[in-house]
């Protein structure tokens, strides 16, 4: 049976899938994931609804997956920077996105944060795809850190590394009423992540 649902999984060529994407997360922006359907986005991308539910299950995970594609690098992209220093490699992953897409990200994030709250399949999806992997890719990052003696093993604040960088990003819009940029973020990491974890980036 595993080898029969790959096989119907595997259909769709990368650049088909990478398509379904980008239309997806158009429909999010217009009319926000309550309002999806899957008729809709069997419509927006000329799919078959039995072909969406039978790559993806269903709409939760169309999204998560959706959302983890189009960040920058693709998935599993943060544990191959390795710039030889822990303020290189964060410098490194939040260069990954101009101003232009920080904006779109940050009001798409904000959208599916509020749905999240009320779906417990849209958070369990999230989870597994998102911040599942990029917390182990966070502990990546900072074990190497480690390793380099850039960071001390037992500082409490590793445990808080992607809740740093996330509060960081969502705060800007909420605190300043502005997008998250490359500047500001660059600055927020220099006096508020690294110092927290003992390194002044030196």
């Amino acid at each position: 049976m595993t080898e029969v649902a790959t096989a119907r999984r595997s259909r769709i060529t990368p650049e088909r899938e990478a398509e379904l994407y980008g239309a997806v997360l158009e429909l999010l922006r217009e009319v926000g994931y309550d309002a999806l359907t899957m008729d809709a986005v069997a419509a927006r991308t000329k799919s078959s609804k039995a072909t969406l539910y039978r790559q993806w299950g269903g709409k939760a995970e169309l999204v998560a997956k959706a959302v983890r594609h189009t960040k920058p690098g693709g998935a599993g992209s943060l544990a191959h920077i390795d710039t030889g220093s822990l303020r290189g490699d964060l410098h490194a992953l939040t260069m990954r996105s101009d101003d232009c897409q920080m904006e779109q990200n940050s009001a798409l994030m904000r959208g599916l944060a509020m749905a999240i709250h009320g779906n417990p399949d849209l958070l369990a999806a999230f989870k597994e795809h998102l911040i599942g992997p990029e917390m182990a890719d966070f502990r990546t990052i900072v074990q190497r850190a480690i390793d380099r003696g850039e960071v001390r093993p037992d500082n409490p604040a590793i445990d808080f590394v992607m809740h740093m960088m996330i509060g960081g990003f969502a705060a800007r819009s909420m605190i300043d009423e502005q997008p998250p940029t490359q500047a500001f973020l660059l600055s927020y990491i220099d006096a508020v992540v690294l110092p927290a974890l003992g390194n002044q980036g030196d």
